[in-house]
């Protein structure tokens, strides 16, 4: 049996670190938004301690629950989060926010079901992979029943519809695989489906495509497609090696829209420079180290799939934030992990880094 000890402590510091600047950052970019909003710059600050202290329980419990039981429990899981997948298209239960429908109201409250998702199928690729790892490199008994989980959940989450989320996921079903020992041809040909299906769901979309004209060149139409990502490099670029300052962004009088949200990271570049964004990067570089080292060490299979699952779905949906940011990806709506403003974003991703340290406490 393996020897419960305490969690990787390298991992958890780097955790709270970026959930320290998170919170210090939500606070600087949105308290003129706050004021102008809520007639009280402090407004998203108070909520967003709220969420982090919702979150650090999320996490403690997460770090001390069987994860067999977890195992378990995992499609039961699924089938809920695909209903509440389902629910956010049904009227009176779904709330729409920027022409999408990724919310389920509840009150003043409201739960976005693709955040329970990409939880939950990291639990259930997990558990379907430790049962027989040998039998993906068949792809009609390994992969085609994956790549059903995945188009099904894909299908779902482009309905609201959530381009970001999806290639989150289908990163994460991609490295889980790869860890199980896919076979490369199988790979290469789901990858080159996968980019294919991403080709076609762009050229559907008008709004789609005109983000990718404005990633070509946000120039050709400042005032309109190109007017975020401009002001995101407007950020970014005067903050030079040690920024404006903490407190003293020029783009958060309501220039850059989101920018305690999913452009929080321009907000960094501006107000702590270029050391601080790298900072930040290398604080995921450091998580993704750890997490990935927690599952080779991984006691079974089942945990050590499930720590590939955990690591890569956060590691790559920072990469795709802030490759967004920068500039060198087109506009996507995909928060920063523990450190954009959010509810059920932040929580979940909280449950699940509590379960990779939960797996840490026994890794060899």
């Amino acid at each position: 049996m393996p020897r419960r000890r305490r969690p990787d402590l390298v991992l958890l510091g780097a955790i709270l670190a970026l959930l320290a600047i998170g919170t210090v950052m939500v606070y600087s970019s949105s308290a003129v938004k706050g004021y102008v909003m809520y007639d009280d710059p402090y407004h998203f600050l108070k909520m967003e301690v709220i969420w982090v202290t919702i979150g650090l329980v999320a996490m403690i419990l997460a770090m001390r629950f069987d994860l067999q039981l977890l195992r378990r429990w995992a499609k039961p899981a699924l089938i809920m989060a695909i209903v509440l997948l389902i629910m956010v298209k049904i009227p009176g239960i779904g709330r729409r926010v920027n022409g999408a429908d990724r919310w389920i109201g509840l009150g003043p409250l409201s739960i976005q079901p693709s955040e329970v998702i990409k939880l939950t199928m990291v639990l259930v690729m997990a558990s379907i992979l430790a049962v027989d790892p040998h039998k993906i490199r068949s792809f009609r008994k390994g992969m085609l029943p994956v790549l059903g989980l995945l188009g099904l959940v894909a299908g779902l989450i482009m309905l609201q519809p959530d381009l970001g989320t999806t290639l989150a996921i289908a990163g994460t079903t991609f490295f889980m695989l790869i860890a199980a020992g896919a076979k490369v041809s199988h790979i290469v040909a789901l990858g080159s489906a996968g980019v294919g299906l991403v080709v076609a769901a762009i050229a559907a979309a008008p709004y789609r495509m005109n983000r990718i004209f404005a990633f070509l060149d946000p120039w050709a139409d400042p005032s309109g497609k190109g007017y975020q990502t401009i002001q995101a490099l407007l950020a970014l670029g005067p903050g030079g090696l040690f920024g404006l300052g903490l407190g003293q962004s020029k783009q958060k009088f309501l220039y850059l829209p989101e920018n305690h949200t999913d452009f929080i990271f321009a907000m960094i570049g501006e107000e702590l420079g270029f050391v601080g964004a790298t900072i930040v990067i290398l604080l995921f570089f450091l998580f993704a180290w750890r997490g990935f080292r927690t599952a080779m060490g991984a006691p079974d299979a089942f945990t050590g799939f499930l720590a590939v699952g955990l690591t890569s779905m956060v590691s790559i949906q920072a990469m795709i934030n802030m490759g967004v940011v920068s500039g060198v990806l087109p506009v996507t709506g995909i928060t920063l992990p523990f450190l954009s403003y959010g509810g059920t974003s932040l929580v979940f991703t909280m449950v699940g880094v509590g379960v990779l340290l939960n797996i840490s406490r026994e890794s060899r």
